[in-house]
């Protein structure tokens, strides 16, 4: 059924995600400027090499023979300089040799202590760049923390829904490539801890009008809920928990949704023994675009002034002013203006927006 058909996550045509990585300490400041030394270092001790070898053909102005201290001076001076004159290759093989070896290691040295740490400077400047025009832009984005199993399941359903990769931030704390993925397909990531307040500031959780937490332990995600409140009181906040005791705790940490995941998965494995269409079916509405699929929407212009019974959709719940009334009430008589609805339709082909057909086009105010 749809699990054997579940799409997989396809690659937006916006180009790769933004990498909100906190500044690494992998490699110290000093540690990459004694590797470019060791290399100056091996450049100059291979000239001093290649003068010692062929000494013969060099002349020294002061004595005419050129010992190892003559060849690491003239080593030196012509690597760092154009040289002094004093000393200088006779015979055409040493001259050649310095047209061919010289000369290029002389180009080479420069670049490799001075263009190394520009070129790093260059690509952390285009980086920042880069993070600060996405910074300058982003809000009521979808912050998900923790990318495994279900976090990935989160993302594949956000863009099945049509939401743009550019406006969902992920975070996970793992250093496995599971970010890298995520930048691939047009996803902005940050690798930490979201427990730790700078982590999901970096995600701009603070203007975030959704979060999903699916993080790998369910005391995690309590923390991860109360870090998220503080900074951001008005989001909405969806937690996956593993063991049904911490529903509740995850609600008084200031989840406003919380899906215990091992029931969500063992009801639809029951009913697929017991009634095996009935587990087809529900296990199709979860998927946008196979099937079935559970949607919320706005009441239509054809809906206004008619009763839930008669929309072409299945109405499950309306919801107005901020009041939900499920189909089972009996309180909502007839449709009004502004107001949402929660049904379960035919889901639309890959390639037609979901609001394209007549029965889902919003009211116009």
């Amino acid at each position: 059924m749809a699990g054997g058909r579940r799409r997989p996550v396809v690659a937006p045509t916006l180009g790769p995600g933004v990498d909100l990585a906190l500044p690494s300490k992998a490699v110290s400041p000093l540690r990459a400027v004694v590797t470019r030394l060791l290399l100056a270092l091996a450049v100059l001790v291979v000239v001093v090499a290649l003068v010692w070898v062929d000494r013969g053909s060099y002349r020294d102005s002061a004595d005419g023979a050129v010992s190892l201290l003559d060849a690491a001076y003239h080593a030196t001076v012509t690597l760092s300089t154009t040289g002094y004159g004093d000393i200088t290759p006779v015979s055409d093989g040493a001259r050649l040799s310095n047209v061919l070896v010289v000369t290029p290691l002389r180009i080479v040295l420069p670049v490799l202590l001075v263009g190394t740490t520009i070129e790093v400077l260059a690509a952390r400047s285009r980086h920042d760049d880069r993070v600060s025009r996405w910074r300058s832009h982003v809000h009521d984005h979808t912050v998900t923390v923790g990318f495994g199993t279900k976090g990935r399941s989160a993302l594949q359903g956000l863009l099945d829904d049509g939401r743009p990769a550019s406006r969902v931030v992920v975070i996970d704390p793992s250093a496995d490539g599971s970010i890298t993925e995520a930048n691939r397909i047009g996803v902005a990531g940050v690798i930490g801890d979201a427990t730790r307040v700078e982590v999901p500031r970096r995600a701009e959780v603070e203007r975030a009008a959704n979060v999903i937490v699916s993080a790998h332990r369910d005391d995690t995600a309590a923390l991860v809920v109360l870090t998220t409140r503080r900074l951001n009181p008005g989001s909405r906040i969806v937690c996956a928990v593993r063991e049904s005791d911490n529903v509740a705790l995850l609600t008084q940490s200031g989840a406003d949704s919380v899906i215990h995941s091992a029931a969500a998965a063992g009801r639809p494995l029951a009913l697929s023994v017991s009634a095996p269409v009935a587990g087809g079916i529900m296990e199709d509405l979860p998927v946008a675009g196979e099937g079935l699929e559970v949607v919320e929407r706005e009441v239509t212009r054809e809906e206004l002034g008619r009763s839930p019974a008669e929309s072409a959709d299945m109405v499950l719940a309306v919801i107005r002013d901020g009041a939900v009334s499920r189909f089972t009430d009996g309180s909502v008589k007839l449709f009004q203006r502004g107001g949402r609805v929660v049904v379960v339709r035919q889901a639309a082909p890959d390639d037609t927006p979901a609001d394209a057909s007549p029965s889902t086009q919003s009211v116009q105010e």
